[in-house]
């Protein structure tokens, strides 16, 4: 594999990492207990769908 090619897959990894904190972290400020569970488990679905694996 080319270093470049490491370099881009490095880089669409911490920033699917960066936008799952920062969804989590926006829909998880304010809301109830009950729905948080709710809340992290649509935004997993959400990040496997955009890596491509369900």
């Amino acid at each position: 594999m080319d270093i470049q090619w490491a370099a881009v897959l490095l880089a669409g990894l911490a920033i699917l990492a960066i936008a799952a904190v920062a969804i989590t972290g926006l829909a998880l400020k304010g809301t109830a207990s009950q729905d948080r569970a709710r809340i992290l488990r649509a935004v997993a679905e959400l990040m496997r769908e955009l890596r491509g694996r369900r």
